[in-house]
This record gives structure tokens, sequence and C-alpha cells, in this order.
């Protein structure tokens, strides 16, 4: 019995191997033969989980003609594999990948570390910051004043705590954006949010136009969905959207979806202006496409000198093309999982519908907890608190990056948690496993593309300052040293650091 779950052909993988772009070598520099150049980087799709575990391999015969390489040459790399322990073989079965015993399977997403690890190892995932206190705390515990009613009921909101609801509409009709409560739904964060508006619009097979790169973590979400994703390329640097791209692919692709991050856009940190805004929306309901606006990081600006635009639905008066999200986690903290959505009444209603056969309902707790910090003032404080710790760690990690790899290259953005960064030529995979060794831990630019784009980029989140700042850039350089001097094991070992 085969022991392979998907199968990867042969053009597929070539094409994802060819996006691994390293630097040229060196006058003096030994490139490996190219069996083991090509074990390797098999090797290294499989570390990235770009090539999943249990996935049967084309035949030697198929992947030589699509590299364009001898059969000798996949042989040999497949041999090297097996010894490895990151390929089985079996005789009428074929190959397929596999991780040796001790080695952790690869995970779709990044996931954060768990904190018994955070002695040893920088985590560079995950783009979120510790809790703003003491604003937690007070708001769990103006939550629990208010928990004794809830209690009594069922517990069960669909479409979330009416006190809630009427507190996010009220706060979009003060920025100028009238809303009613039944535009609105409470989610399980913004993930939870955009799950359910991908399964009510979107469908398998649906196309789904996103943003080139976009946020790793949405991208898998809807190709798990069975969505066929439509990259539209970023304008360079930090000017965000080319709309004659986005004009052109609404119009012959024809998707039933985009999704766009349009304030302090992860990765980048562009901020869309109002212009790109407004001809944007415009786009999309020529299209008859429903354009996700996701605002989680819409109150993250860190530079006083932000002018913030109208938000994308300020241009849908209607209220028929633009579905917006919303979420506590990255302005206030990752462990309050409390998204919502603002849309028409009638999306809503149907939105509210389908969830009786997902998760019924947001925790009560949570989001009486986020109405306590809307209606007391507390949101603002805290957020407010945010800002000053992201931008400081920003600042800290642009000069760190600046001393160590001056080669690097990127734009500093005026808001959001993240920063893009061109990693001088190197593989930003090959840098994630050699930082794992050196003990950073940073994610490639791979999973913010579709198949295999943005080889030659890094994600850096906000999320140290100070001396880690410094030792995380530290280590960063010691991992491009390694992936420079083409080493495959061994490398620096991590220093154990307490902030």
């Amino acid at each position: 019995m085969a022991q392979w779950t998907s199968a990867m052909g042969a053009a597929q993988l070539a094409r994802l191997l060819s996006s691994q772009q390293d630097r040229p070598a060196g006058p003096g520099t030994r490139r490996p033969p190219a069996y083991r150049a090509l074990a390797d980087g098999i090797r290294l799709l499989v570390l990235e989980g770009r090539v999943p575990v249990a996935a049967r391999l084309p035949a030697e015969r198929e992947l030589a003609l699509s590299l364009s390489v001898s059969r000798t040459t996949v042989a040999a790399a497949y041999e090297a594999l097996r010894a490895e322990g990151f390929l089985e073989s079996r005789r009428g079965a074929g190959s397929w990948t596999a991780v040796p015993a001790g080695n952790p399977v690869p995970a779709r997403g990044l996931e954060p570390l768990p904190p018994e690890a955070l002695g040893s190892m920088i985590d560079l995932g995950c783009a979120a910051l510790p809790a703003p206190e003491p604003w937690l705390t007070r708001a769990v515990q103006g939550a629990l004043e208010e928990l004794p009613p809830y209690a009594h009921t069922h517990g069960d909101y669909p479409a979330g705590l009416p006190a809630l609801r009427a507190m996010i509409a009220e706060r979009y009709t003060a920025s100028g954006i009238p809303t009613m409560p039944e535009q609105i739904m409470v989610t399980t964060g913004a993930m939870g949010a955009i799950d359910a508006i991908c399964h009510l619009f979107g469908g398998r097979g649906e196309r789904i136009a996103v943003e080139s790169p976009s946020y790793a973590n949405i991208l898998q979400l809807m190709r798990e969905a069975g969505a066929r994703l439509v990259p539209v390329a970023m304008a360079e640097g930090l000017t965000g959207w080319d709309m004659d791209r986005w004009r052109q692919v609404l119009r012959d692709a024809a998707p039933r979806i985009a999704y766009v991050v349009a304030d302090f856009h992860n990765p980048t940190g562009a901020l869309a202006d109002e212009d790109q805004r407004r001809r944007l929306v415009e786009a999309a309901r020529s299209a008859g496409t429903v354009l996700v606006a996701d605002e989680t990081m819409t109150e993250l600006w860190l530079d006083e000198d932000v002018s913030m635009p109208r938000p994308v639905c300020a241009f849908d008066p209607a209220g028929s093309t633009v579905v917006t999200v919303g979420s506590a986690s990255k302005a206030f903290w990752a462990g309050m999982r409390i998204g919502w959505v603002r849309a028409a009444p009638d999306v809503i209603r149907s939105l509210v519908a389908a969830r009786a056969y997902a998760d019924l309902g947001t925790p009560v707790l949570e989001q009486l907890a986020v109405n306590w910090l809307f209606s007391t003032g507390g949101w603002a404080q805290a957020v407010e608190l945010r800002r000053v710790q992201a931008r400081d760690n920003r600042d800290a990690l642009v000069t760190a990056l600046r001393k160590e790899l001056p080669t690097w290259e990127f734009e500093v953005p005026k808001g959001g948690l993240t920063l893009w960064v061109r990693s001088g030529g190197l593989s930003g995979s090959r840098l994630a496993e050699a930082g794992e060794r050196v003990g950073v831990r940073v994610p490639s630019g791979p999973r913010f593309g579709v198949d295999g784009a943005f080889e030659g980029y890094v994600r850096l989140p906000f999320t140290v300052g100070g001396a880690v700042a410094e030792e995380a850039a530290a280590r960063l350089a010691a991992a491009a040293r390694i992936v420079e001097s083409g080493g495959s094991g061994g490398g620096e070992a991590p220093r154990t650091f307490v902030a």
C-alpha cells in the first residue's frame, strides 16, 4: 500500500526549486555537485512546509526533463535524500517525502514558539506584542463585573453581544462611516471573520485576488478552503498598490473576492492613499467582486506625521462592494481573540446563519472585555502604549540591521508591525533554516507569496527592542554567513539570551 497522501507534479516541483535564488558564488567558492544542490533544494522545501510531508515526488525521468538535467543527477539526489531520511520509496509505489526521526513535522504557517523556548531562541516569526498592561487586567476585571446577567443565558450569540455590536457600530459612525449594529458581526479574531467570508462568497475553486506579497496565514486559509489565488503584484517600496494591475486582474480574471490590507500592509507596511482606495473600490464594483478590506493594522500608525486616509468602506456608501474586517489582536493583544465584520445587513444575516455550522459564537467574557475597553477609554490608552512599544522596537531593529547587515535593503514603514527586507541576494528559505541553528526564528519571503515568489526576502516584525533587537540582528548576520559559505550543518551555537 502506498504511503503517500498527495502528489507533486514535475513542473510544479521544478517551479518551486527555481525560486530558490542564491547569491552568485564568489571567487574561490566551490559550488556543490548538481545532485547535492538538487537534494538540498528539495530538503529545504520540505523543511519549509512548501512541499508537504508524504507527498509523492515525480519519477526521476519526469523531473529530469522539467529541470533539464540528467536522470543520473535526479537519481543521485533522491538517493541522498533517502539516506538522510527525507525520502522513502517502495517498488511500484514511487518515492514520497518524509522527515527524519526527531525532526518536527513542518507546519504550514509559523506558529509562535512555546514560552519555554524563548530563553535560547529569539522569535521573529509572529508579529504580535505582549499584552499592554495594566489594560488587559483591567478589561478582564471589568468584564467579570458585567458577566452575571449573561451567565443566566445560554451564552450563544452568533452575531455577537448586542452591546459590543452597538459599540463597534458607534465607533465607525464617529469616524464618519454611518453604521448600524445590524451591519456588525463579532467573530473569533480576524481569521475567523475572513474564514466565514471565504465560505460565504468563495467556495471551492473560486478565484480570490490577493496582494503579492500578502499575509501568510490568510493565504494558507484560502488555499485550505480550495480557492484559486490570483496574485496582484504590489508596487515597489511603500507606494503600495498598482491600480492598473488591479483593474486588469479584476476585469480579466473576474475573481469572486479580492483581499487587501490597505492600512500598513502585512508584510510590506505600505499605506494606500485615498485615490488608490477609491479606484480599487470602483474597479471591484465594475467587476462584481467582493472587496474584503482587512483593517487589523489601521490604528497602528507610529509616526506623528501620518495622515490616515478614510477607510476603504467610505468609498462604498451603498455597502454593496466592500466587506470590512477588524480585530483587537494586533492593536491590543493577540490573545484577545475578538474580531468583527462590517457589511451590508443582508451579508451579516447570511454570515450569522452560516455560523450555526461553525463555532456558534465568540466567547462572552472576551467580548465584554473589549466592550469595557471601548466604553471606558481604556482602548485608546492601551493602543497608544502599543504604538510606543512598536515605534521603539522598529527604531531599534532598523538601527541594528543597518549595523549588522548593511547590504540588506528595506524601507521603514510609518506604521504596522512588520519590516519587509530584501536579503542581499540570499535565499530567504535558507536564511530561515540557518537562523534556527543560530537561535533566531524568522519567516522567509515565500510564505507571503504564491507559488514560490519572494525567495529573496524575509519578514521581520517589531516585536523585540533594545539589546534583544541587537542580538537578533547579530544572529541574522551569523545565519547570513552560513548561507553565504554554503554551509549545511553545524553553524554557530545560539547564546542563551534573557530580555
